[in-house]
Formats: C-alpha cells, sequence, structure tokens
C-alpha cells in the first residue's frame, strides 16, 4: 500500500506562487502540491514539443524533421496524397523527364491518430524536493516520451518504415553513396531531399571516415540520429513538402498504475501520454536507403 501522507504538505510548502511560465514538470509538481498521488495534469499542447535541450550538441527527434499540424487549432478532416503511376496507366507527356505528372492525385481522411506513452517510477519521497521532481518529469519522463514518439513516427503502426509506397534502395557500394544517390532520386521526382534519419553507428562512422555528414548539413539536410532505424539503413525524403505529422494538440501526465512488467518492483509510477500520426503526401519523394 502506498503512503501519501506528506506529499501534498511538503510541496504546498515549497512550491512557490511567484509568476512565471510554467515547465510541464512544474505544472504536474504543483498539482501534486494539491492532489499527492491524484495528480493529473491535461496539457493543450503536445510535451514532446515543449522543452528545450540544454545540452551542447543539439540531438532532434524524429518530430522535428516534419511539419507538425496541431489537429485542436486547425481541425482538419482530410489530407491530400499521391501515388506512383499504375502499371497499365497510358503515358503521360513529359513524364520521362518530369516523373511526378504521371503521379495520380487522393484525398483521404486523416487516420485515426495514435497514443505513444512513456512511464517512469517516482523514486521515495523525490516529491519533498519540487525543483528535484520537476527536472525529473521534464528531462526523464518527457525525454522517455520523446524516444516513445521517434517509434511511432519512425517504426511503430503507422510509422515511416512502414507506409506503403515509399521505394527501398538497396546498394552493396558504400553507404555514403547510396544516401547520395537517394537524394538524387528524390531531385529526379522535382522534391528536395531536405531531412536524413540515420542510425548513430552509421552517422558517427561517417563522421570519422568523411566529410558526408558535414556536407549534408551544410547542404541544408536535416538530420535526425535515432536507433529506431536499423544500423546500414536510413530515411531519406522530402519532409518539408512531403509529409505531415497530425497531432491533438494535448497530452496527459498523472500517476497511474503500470502495466505488468514495466517495472522491476512496486512503487509510485508517472505515465505521459500524447496523440498524433504521420501521414506521407508524397511516398515517391521518399527512400529506405539499405546496404
Amino acid at each position: 500500500m502506498l503512503k501519501t501522507e506528506g506529499i501534498k504538505e511538503t510541496l504546498a510548502q515549497v512550491v512557490s506562487d511567484r509568476k512565471q511560465e510554467l515547465s510541464p514538470g512544474r505544472m504536474f509538481v504543483e498539482a501534486c502540491a494539491e492532489n499527492g498521488l491524484d495528480a493529473a495534469v491535461e496539457y493543450d499542447v503536445t510535451i514532446t514539443d515543449t522543452l528545450t535541450s540544454s545540452r551542447r550538441k543539439p540531438r532532434y527527434p524524429a518530430r522535428n524533421v516534419l511539419k507538425a499540424i496541431d489537429l485542436s487549432r486547425d481541425p482538419r478532416k482530410f489530407y491530400w496524397h499521391e501515388s506512383a503511376p499504375g502499371a497499365d496507366d497510358a503515358p503521360i507527356e513529359g513524364a520521362e523527364v518530369r516523373r511526378e505528372l504521371a503521379s495520380r492525385f487522393h484525398k483521404s481522411p486523416i487516420p485515426e491518430l495514435l497514443t505513444t506513452t512513456a512511464w517512469v517510477q517516482v523514486p521515495p519521497q523525490m516529491w519533498e524536493d519540487p525543483e528535484t521532481f520537476e527536472s525529473f518529469i521534464n528531462y526523464r519522463l518527457i525525454v522517455r516520451l520523446c524516444t516513445a514518439e521517434n517509434y511511432t513516427i519512425i517504426s511503430g503502426e503507422g510509422g515511416l518504415l512502414n507506409i506503403p509506397g515509399i521505394a527501398r534502395i538497396t546498394d552493396p557500394g558504400p553507404f555514403a553513396s547510396t544516401i547520395l544517390w537517394a537524394c538524387n532520386e528524390v531531385e529526379q521526382m522535382g522534391g528536395t531531399a531536405d531531412g536524413l534519419i540515420i542510425n548513430p553507428v552509421d552517422y558517427y562512422r561517417a563522421l570519422g571516415t568523411s566529410r558526408l555528414m558535414a556536407d549534408l548539413e551544410e547542404n541544408g539536410v536535416f538530420i535526425c540520429r535515432t536507433r529506431l532505424v536499423e544500423p546500414g539503413s536510413a530515411i531519406v525524403g522530402d519532409f518539408g513538402h512531403g509529409a505531415q505529422l497530425f497531432d491533438a494538440g494535448r497530452s496527459v501526465i498523472r500517476f497511474a498504475e503500470p502495466p505488468p512488467g514495466t517495472f522491476a518492483e512496486p512503487g509510485p509510477a508517472v505515465m505521459a501520454e500524447i496523440y498524433e500520426r504521420v501521414v506521407v503526401n508524397l511516398p515517391t519523394n521518399f527512400f529506405v536507403v539499405t546496404v
């Protein structure tokens, strides 16, 4: 049985009343001061997009590669997208040079948003130090949520790796050459390869052996390095015009009972949830590169 005595009293004594723009963690700390282990905060933003990193070396999450559409403020029902021509389609004049002229146009309902969840277990009496508790929520729970969000966007149900119509480019040659080949293919479709999602293994291998990463960044390519693509693979595409992240524009943080197997031992746990889904408008302008 969890003991909650002292949580409300301790936090109520030390939480400042000063007027400031509150972080998600601070808002949750103040909710704990009032409600103890019944604390729950609903946010009218997606909290993975609210925190600035204090790292000297930035590491961008996958959401930063995409254009996010906040459906709470931009209540769309449909999105447009294209597909490659069918095998039996009649030839289109000019498509031998401008390949996109042969693409088919579509309108589809925005798919059901997916729930992304993260958990942390709160060490005993951490709530007695509100500054530390705030930091723990901001930079452990929400950072874990960012990792879970990467999974949703990249490799989960509806993630970029599972969206139909995105072609695979495989070549036994150097990985760098295959990435540049994919960048060229995007431009041959009339787009611009402005984003690259790559495993840190391949990022640092290229960093140590060539100027590929520096050249790409100097050429305006936004690089996201993450474990959520396998080593020896990458996603190259026109993220600026060819894909969107539909976002509910709301989140929740609350104490809750975690699913079995979440933690090694019992203890108070906090969960965070966001709701979103990636769609690809121009799948012909994206490639999964493998070696």
